[in-house]
């Protein structure tokens, strides 16, 4: 069977007060002409499609209306989990009209496995799908103290729980696949992924993730990429749009798997040229860099960050200009001289040391942040060879 992993469509979503429906609603057009094309059996979306748990009436209708197109009366089953922007009981709430669409809507984490028929392959496709699992959600404390280590390391047994119980209902004769929206330790994120506590307390580690299953379709992170250390094929799906300008060079995509009964699946990658794509400008020869941009008529169709250097300020004229020659400004931001300074002098400082481990650590662990404790415990051995040395020297 082939199936089509897709995530965090934040429908909805604004860019400063720039709606980005028109660029979602060609996303889904582009979406459902891939699943057309290249023969999709099911589609599993792994959370947060909307950007808010209130989200706008015209992202709501946009949403129903394309899983109706996707679904293609019900020929083609979609399993759709919330995420962390999701309001679960309210993505759920229209259950029992989409399942005559053979679409199954999953709010709050349970452990029950969803048994799919696929009718294209009549094959049995079980998905553990997990929806993404705060304690509120879970309905649980899980952990009795204020402290963010004991709290990481219960929430992590607790999710490995639920995906062992889950596993246990896999068989040798359908196609195994867990999906869940959670953050794995080691994913790169982005400035786009508003608080999952990302890097925090709510963090699974890769090898928590179910063996037993044949992939893991994973929602969160923006940027499309593997987990290198699960004991399984994992992989975030990315989401189809850019949603900050930290994600602006990033190729958008969908994941294909080629799935069979005790097989290993095919990873394949399809690119989305859906949206516009969001640039950063650093004009460091003033303004007339800018207006020499615009005449070439440079990133005409993209969302801009501009950084332009100066010596004074700019005129509201300046930048009412400025706008109305490119409407995809979005910042218009003036670096002035003695800023240049500072910079400069600040990177000829000598960087803190805790700052250096951080940017180690987050080249080791492809883009990870360490916690507080681990910090100071690293500050701490520094500190103690220090003073071996020292007394050494005596």
């Amino acid at each position: 069977m082939r199936l089509l992993h897709t995530a965090d469509w934040h429908l909805g979503r604004t860019l400063e007060g720039r709606s980005r429906l028109a660029e979602q609603a060609q996303f889904l057009d582009e979406l459902a002409d891939i699943v057309e094309e290249e023969k999709i059996d099911a589609i599993l979306m792994a959370g947060d499609a909307f950007d808010t748990v209130n989200p706008p009436a015209a992202a709501e209708q946009l949403f129903y209306e394309s899983m109706s197109r996707l679904s293609s009366n019900g020929k083609r089953p979609i399993i759709v989990i919330a995420g962390n922007h999701d309001n679960p009981d309210r993505l759920s709430a229209a259950s029992p009209l989409a399942v005559h669409q053979n679409i199954t809507l999953l709010g709050l984490p349970t452990t029950d496995v969803e048994s799919i028929h696929i009718p294209t392959s009549d094959e049995i496709l079980k998905i553990a799908a997990l929806p993404y699992p705060s304690e509120s959600r879970l309905k649980e404390l899980l952990a009795e103290e204020n402290d963010e280590l004991a709290l990481r390391n219960s929430y992590d047994a607790r999710v490995k729980g639920i995906f062992d119980k889950m596993s246990e209902q896999f068989t040798k004769n359908t196609v195994n696949i867990a999906m869940s929206h959670i953050y794995v330790a080691g994913g790169s994120s982005t400035d786009s992924e508003r608080p999952i506590e990302v890097g925090g307390a709510y963090t699974v580690a890769a090898t928590s993730l179910p063996a037993n299953a044949q992939y893991v379709a994973l929602g969160h992170l923006h940027r499309p990429q593997m987990i290198n250390r699960a004991h399984t094929l994992a992989r975030y799906s990315g989401s189809p749009l850019a949603y900050s300008f930290s994600e602006s060079g990033y190729t958008k995509s969908v994941t294909i798997l080629d799935a069979g009964l005790g097989k290993e699946v095919k990873v394949t990658e399809i690119p989305l040229s859906s949206g516009k794509p969001l640039t950063r400008w650093k004009a460091k020869n003033g303004l007339a860099e800018v207006y020499t941009w615009l005449d070439e008529q440079k990133d005409t169709q993209a969302w801009v960050d501009l950084e332009v250097h100066v010596e004074d300020a700019l005129s509201l004229e300046e930048i009412h200009r400025l706008r109305k020659l490119h409407p995809g400004f979005i910042h218009i931001r003036p670096v002035f001289k003695a800023e240049e300074l500072a910079h400069e002098t600040r990177s000829q400082r000598e960087v803190p040391i805790e700052e250096l481990f951080t940017k180690f650590y987050s080249r080791q662990t492809g883009g990870g942040a360490p916690d507080a404790e681990l910090v100071k415990l690293f500050l701490t051995l520094i500190n103690d060879e220090e003073v071996s040395g020292k007394e050494d020297e005596k």
